[in-house]
């Protein structure tokens, strides 16, 4: 029952009520922390229930006496019963006590039976039982009391726990004492104020949890701060060592332990292990904190270890360890820099092994790769200079790149030296040997890399030509490459114009002398001049030309049988048949009908060498093409394969022509027409430029002729048919022309006059 007190004591107590929910805010932003701690609900809880307890209690003690009085004298008591109520959690969270489900049944009853004695006087004129109310908040204080022994038995008490409790003491010793102070001012006092200890206990609790609540987030974020500094040194610096020791100094800055110290040592197969540690102890926060900063360290050892190893891979040769070509080329360009500064020369030693592909078949792949290792260490050992880099190119190209290049006659002695220092004679009766050659940079040259490459592999290939050994890319050679690369452009220039046309060439009946097909032969009208295939096939095969050079003599070739109604013969390159789509172009050159007219021939040794070029031949001379062997006896072609091969004519080669007046000629002529005979196939004998060649082979039983001697190539039509006073003047006809049986549309036919 809340007795009277003098009005000081309530201005007191309501003073006490503002500074305990004053408190209460602290207690709030204790639970407003990262955690969110558990003790702080019930800290606030406890708290924000003693406030409303000394404000009850200081407004009580103002009013005058009647009902309200006793109205909040209950009020009053529900909170002391809630203060009590409130102590069993409270405790338990700070010191993880033992469930309070039973303590707190204990404690309800009393404060049952203390707030049932409440009730009478509230609801009428009854005087409050004092002795019921101390008895039942003597024994509700006793259980509280009770459990707060028992959990401090069953665990170590921290200096803020000592704090509470002896807050806690206080506060029950002021309720006490409270009951036996004689002074009734004072008894009031500590009647009305008891609960005030216990608040501020649980306010300087929670100011040092809010306290510590901030020094551990921002240690977090020192935390936080140190693994992204290390993390982006982790970018940038190239050695993991120096990595550690920045982890490792970080780690002390953060933790304020100068005795961390860490380790980092390589396990199998590119993998680290990166540990930090201390004398101390540490939290599991900064366990964590230390092991982030191992992970990144040792993360970053193996991401340089990986690196290191694609960098070996990309820029040396798996097999020899010398560079690779990209190494070269960079340290070319490093080379030339510098020279370009310092006006120095820089000379490029290209290294070719010659009978490499012969070596390989022979000694199979290993001792092939054995023989490149060999050819890498001999150039490592003869080239041992600073101002010298070897590298490899690929294949059987090797590379010696001289920073400082002497003068020209040196470097002939150093090809020279090259050439004669490594000889096998592992591969047969010809020994494999280096053909060199030699390109040099001059000061004022371009800084041109690929252009210096080219220019020394151009003088390997002409000393691989020439048989020299070695060769040096000099003034010569340089406008030789300069005139091969004009007549490249122009070659590429005059196929885009169509400036290539077809020029006809007769093939007669050699004993009258009646033009019987004309075969086309292409020429080139370069500036007004016609340059013969002489002059320019070599490049045209080289550079892949000769395919639509070849289309376009086609379609000329299909339109000239239209004008001169007479059947035609084309050349075909075997780089053509190779092409995927060589049906279809022939196809599109030509048209769909009159393939009975047109003959294609293609050289002995391309027909032996390309095996793609027999089914398009074979599905050519379905449809009535007429296949033609051209060059016959210079292409080495077995007899047993020839039978088996889609051909209808056989020309003989030049070659024989001009010796058909020998022995020799004239046998080799004799038994090439028995070859034909006896295969059921044409023959042509091609280049007949004397009058003793034409009557030798009427001789021998040739009956189709063709050669300058008969009528040079022209790109009009020919004269026709037998000459008068001939066997076959009065047989004169005109071509008639029978399209193909596969072709439906007729449309094109040729119309039927001479």
């Amino acid at each position: 029952m809340l007795g009277t007190v003098p009005l000081w004591v309530c201005v007191i107590q309501l003073v006490a009520a503002g500074l305990v929910g004053g408190l209460c805010v602290l207690q709030w932003l204790w639970w407003r922390t990262d955690r969110r701690p558990v003790g702080a609900v019930w800290a606030l809880a406890w708290s924000a229930d003693i406030g409303m307890m000394l404000l009850v209690g200081g407004v009580a003690g103002v009013l005058a006496s009647g009902a309200a009085p006793d109205v909040l004298g209950l009020v009053h008591a529900l909170f002391v019963a809630g203060f009590l109520l409130l102590a069993l959690p409270t405790t338990r969270a700070f010191a993880h006590g033992p469930r309070v489900r039973w303590w707190a049944v204990a404690m309800a009853l009393p404060l049952v039976a203390n707030v049932l004695a409440w009730l009478p006087p509230v609801l009428g004129p009854h005087e409050v039982e004092a002795d019921l109310v101390g008895g039942t908040l003597a024994a509700a204080t006793l259980v509280a009391l009770a459990y707060v022994v028992v959990t401090l038995g069953r665990h170590s008490v921290t200096a803020w726990g000592m704090l509470l409790v002896a807050a806690g003491f206080e506060s029950v010793c002021m309720l006490v004492a409270s009951g036996f102070m004689p002074d009734r001012d004072i008894s009031a006092l500590l009647a009305a104020l008891w609960s005030v200890p216990i608040a501020f206990g649980l306010a300087a609790l929670a100011l040092v949890r809010v306290r510590q609540a901030q020094n551990a987030a921002s240690r977090q974020h020192r935390m936080r701060d140190a693994i992204a500094r290390v993390s982006n040194a982790a970018w940038f610096v190239r050695d993991a060592d120096a990595l550690l020791l920045q982890a490792r100094d970080e780690a002390r800055a953060v933790l304020a332990d100068p005795a961390i110290e860490g380790t980092l040592r390589p396990i199998a197969h590119g993998r680290y292990v990166c540990e930090l540690f201390g004398s101390s102890p540490h939290d599991a926060h900064e366990r964590t904190f230390l092991v982030d900063l191992a992970q990144i360290v040792s993360t970053a050892a193996e991401r340089y270890t990986l690196t290191r190893q694609l960098n070996r891979t990309a820029y040396a040769d798996a097999l020899t360890g010398l560079p690779n070509r990209r190494a070269v080329q960079q340290h070319l360009h490093e080379v030339l820099e510098r020279a370009n500064v310092e006006r120095t020369r820089v000379s490029l030693v290209y290294c070719d092994l010659d009978g490499f592909k012969r070596y390989n078949d022979v000694h199979g792949h290993a001792g092939g790769d054995d023989m490149l290792c060999r050819v890498a260490q001999y150039l490592r050992g003869a080239v041992a200079d600073e101002e010298t880099f070897v590298g490899r190119l690929g294949g059987d190209e090797f590379v010696v790149v001289i920073s400082r290049a002497p003068n020209d006659s040196d470097l002939v002695s150093i090809a020279r030296s090259l050439r004669e220092g490594f000889v096998d004679r592992s591969s047969g009766s010809k020994p494999s040997r280096l053909s060199v050659g030699i390109a040099t940079w001059q000061p004022g040259d371009v800084v041109d890399v690929e252009a210096l490459v080219r220019h020394a592999d151009t003088a390997m290939l002409e000393a691989k030509r020439s048989r020299s050994g070695f060769r040096v890319f000099d003034r010569a050679l340089r406008r030789a490459v300069e005139a091969d690369r004009m007549q490249r452009s122009a070659l590429e220039a005059a196929v885009a114009d169509g400036l290539f046309t077809a020029h006809f060439q007769p093939i007669v009946d050699a004993r009258t002398l009646e033009v019987l097909q004309v075969e086309a032969l292409a020429r080139w009208d370069h500036h007004g001049r016609l340059l013969l295939p002489a002059d320019w096939i070599d490049l045209a095969e080289e550079t892949g030309l000769i395919v639509p050079i070849g289309l376009s003599i086609l379609q000329q070739a299909r339109r000239a049988l239209d004008r001169f109604q007479m059947p035609v013969s084309v050349n075909l390159a075997a780089r053509h048949l190779s092409e995927p789509d060589a049906l279809e172009q022939l196809e599109t050159a030509w048209g769909g009908a009159y393939w009975e007219h047109l003959t294609l021939e293609i050289t002995e040794s391309a027909l032996v060498q390309t095996t793609a070029a027999i089914p398009v031949l074979s599905e050519l001379r379905a449809r009535g093409a007429r296949i033609a062997v051209d060059d016959f006896g210079t292409g080495y072609s077995s007899l047993a394969r020839l039978a088996r091969l889609p051909v209808d004519v056989l020309k003989i080669d030049r070659s024989f022509v001009r010796e058909v007046g020998t022995e020799r000629g004239s046998s080799v002529v004799r038994a090439i027409l028995e070859l034909g005979y006896a295969h059921g196939l044409d023959v042509v004998a091609e280049g007949v430029e004397r009058a003793a060649d034409l009557d030798a082979l009427v001789g021998l039983g040739v009956r189709r002729v063709q050669g300058n001697f008969l009528g040079r190539a022209v790109p009009t039509v020919p004269v026709r048919g037998p000459r008068p006073g001939s066997a076959g003047w009065e047989d004169t006809r005109a071509l008639r022309v029978v399209p193909s049986p596969r072709i439906e549309d007729d449309t094109d036919r040729l119309p039927q006059h001479a």
